[in-house]
């Protein structure tokens, strides 16, 4: 009888223990899974000045990847959804960045940038008009043709982490 009053004092003690550890999530998300299940995308057109017609397939598929691998959400589509993103690519643009012994720009920046409009139908107070931006640099002696690929990919990736920190995981 003994041994078995201290068999149930020690998984009482060990459940209670359990109840008592908060969870953390290694991805940044601070989402409420009672609450919020599923979210939608809308199409984010690319609004630049100069285009690059493959990037708004690239940003909205890494956005949508993104999502579905970090989070338990439901990606699905409509406005019906717990959460929206929609917005628009405003900037593509080419700058040079370091002036090399003959004048000539030895480095090239390519910077994207967002507008995002994250909405959330459980609690409008938490929806919000967002901008971003992102760039890489690429030596001057390459030509766009040949990175371009490359560096959209890895730009929509950073694009990608800021709208994920800054709006689902609330930083």
């Amino acid at each position: 009888m003994k041994r078995l009053f201290i068999i149930l004092a020690l998984v009482i003690a060990t459940a209670t223990w359990q109840a008592c550890i908060p969870r953390y999530t290694l991805n940044g998300a601070s989402i409420d899974y009672n609450v919020y299940k599923t979210i939608s995308f809308g199409e984010f057109p690319i609004r630049a000045a100069l285009v690059y017609p493959p990037l708004q397939s690239m940003f909205e598929n890494r956005m949508t990847d993104m999502i579905a691998q970090q989070t338990r959400l439901r990606v699905i589509d409509g406005n019906n959804a717990d959460l929206r993103m929609e917005g628009e690519i405003t900037n593509y643009q080419l700058s040079p960045q370091a002036v090399g012994e003959d004048a000539y720009a030895s480095q090239t920046r390519l910077t994207i940038s967002v507008k995002v409009k994250y909405i959330n139908n459980k609690n409008q107070s938490l929806s919000k008009d967002l901008s971003f931006s992102a760039y890489r640099d690429f030596s001057s002696s390459e030509l766009l043709v040949d990175v371009q690929d490359e560096l959209c990919n890895q730009i929509c990736k950073d694009l990608s982490d800021l709208i994920f920190n800054a709006t689902l995981g609330d930083w």
